[in-house]
């Protein structure tokens, strides 16, 4: 086996060890569900990010790219494991900022409210959001839908 090859094993070895209690399989199945829902509904799954469970607050980024499209709203789902999100601030295309209230506590698979954005349709450049997970908890997953 060549170098190049013991590295990829390792990633994707690391890759599956991540991705907590799901398997690629259930991961694959996952995203299957998350399509049939944003053609049926109307809204776009702009981004998904699994997120670390440290000790203390941790932030993550969910970037989103213009191919995306022009969205007036938001929402946040959380699966596999609860968490509680601190802060949240959308990036636009144009670099405006917002940041709107939040402090939400998510259970396994729960969402949160719809967030209405400012300036009607824009361009989502970046979301970024500080979390802890909740005692107890595994690895969990955020995903961002806008419309």
């Amino acid at each position: 086996m060549t170098a190049r090859w013991a590295v990829l094993l390792v990633l994707c070895l690391g890759l599956v060890a991540g991705c907590g209690k799901n398997t690629v399989k259930e991961e694959v199945r996952d995203d299957m569900r998350d399509a049939r829902a944003d053609a049926m509904s109307g809204w776009d799954k702009l981004g998904e990010r699994w997120v670390n469970y440290k000790a203390g607050a941790d932030r993550d980024t969910i970037m989103v790219t213009a191919s995306e499209g022009r969205f007036s709203r938001i929402a946040l789902k959380c699966e596999h494991s609860g968490l509680e999100l601190f802060d949240v601030e959308v990036t636009f295309g144009d670099g405006d900022k917002f940041s709107p209230r939040t402090r939400l506590i998510f259970t396994e698979d729960t969402r949160s409210r719809v967030i209405d954005l400012p300036g009607g349709q824009r361009v989502i450049r970046k979301v970024e959001f500080r979390y802890k997970n909740l005692p107890r908890g595994g690895r969990a997953q955020l995903e961002l839908w806008g419309k």
